[in-house]
């Protein structure tokens, strides 16, 4: 009967995980759609990628296209339990740490832009031109790049030779082999909080300052604006707490394995995917321009005529 019991057990858990995986692939697969289309938008006028907002945007685009590509990779592979070799797998988390941090990184720029352009509207021209704009994406990949070359520092130094032949399945909790680095990791990862938070503060309350000292026009953008902040905070919050799920993940392993395979689950929707979607909803529908556009390239041309007319007048 006990026998019976934990085949049944297994063959149920068996299927709840082939059920999200199938959840999750067709989640991923409408949100690259999504993305995609964004992307073609973006490059279809000249004004959206020489405009700092749209090209920062740009970039979490593709960065979380990646990352929705690469960890989905990974979900695939764990499920059938294919083991690849460490080699690769340090690759793998290469990118998937750098683009983890882009997208968060990018956000504070993106609300900072905001600020420049409702607090200091004189010197936006300035400091938001094509030119500051690659300054600005160097400077955010630079950034983005630190976690994982202290991480992969603490790595190479602790791991043996012969570990990268092996062969096992690819997971992020494989790069930390004793407490202190773990220690490491999250100082690493709470201290990016910290700054980007406060980032994200300090705009905020400036430009909430602008907002109730604004009238008519002025008002409406600035609020709009101000609401553009929120969103961006709320979704930087989202990816921040995701930086903080190993730890959380770890802790609940050493309770209980189904606990943890639900944990996981529940992370990875909530603070990978949910983030991703929130980004087409900031600059894809709600700015009139990018919308436009949008409406442009996906109604195979009826509405060009009229949308070109408003963007010129605008």
């Amino acid at each position: 009967m006990a026998d019976n019991n934990s085949v049944s057990g297994g063959e149920s858990l068996h299927w709840q995980m082939t059920d999200r995986v199938t959840i999750v692939q067709l989640v991923v697969l409408i949100f690259l759609c999504i993305n995609f289309l964004l992307t073609v938008t973006f490059f279809s006028k000249v004004y959206f990628y020489t405009t700092m907002r749209y090209i920062l945007f740009a970039v979490t685009l593709l960065s979380d296209s990646l990352i929705l590509i690469m960890s989905n990779i990974l979900l695939i592979l764990s499920y059938l339990h294919f083991t690849i070799q460490i080699g690769l797998c340090v690759i793998i988390y290469i990118l998937l740490v750098l683009c983890t941090f882009i997208t968060p990184v990018t956000l504070t720029a993106m609300t900072l832009e905001r600020y420049v352009a409702i607090c200091m509207p004189l010197r936006h021209g300035e400091l938001c031109s094509t030119r500051i704009t690659i300054n600005c994406i160097v400077i955010i990949h630079s950034l983005s790049s630190l976690p994982c070359v202290i991480i992969l520092s603490i790595f190479f130094a602790s791991a043996p030779q012969s570990l990268y032949t092996q062969h096992t399945i690819c997971s992020m909790g494989m790069f930390v082999f004793l407490q202190w680095q773990n220690n490491v990791k999250l100082a690493v990862y709470q201290f990016y909080f910290l700054i980007l938070t406060i980032t994200i503060i300090f705009s905020y309350g400036e430009i909430m300052k602008v907002a109730k000292a604004a009238s008519g026009e002025d008002k409406k953008s600035t609020w709009k604006g101000l609401r553009t902040v929120v969103l961006h905070g709320f979704q930087l919050l989202l990816c921040l707490i995701q930086l903080w799920c190993p730890f959380i993940e770890n802790a609940v392993l050493q309770i209980n394995l189904k606990l943890f395979i639900d944990v996981r689950y529940f992370n990875y929707i909530m603070f990978n995917l949910a983030p991703r979607c929130l980004s087409p909803l900031i600059y894809g529908l709600r700015d009139d321009k990018f919308f436009d556009a949008l409406k442009c390239n996906t109604s195979f041309g009826f509405h060009c005529v009229k949308n070109n007319v408003q963007i010129s007048i605008v």
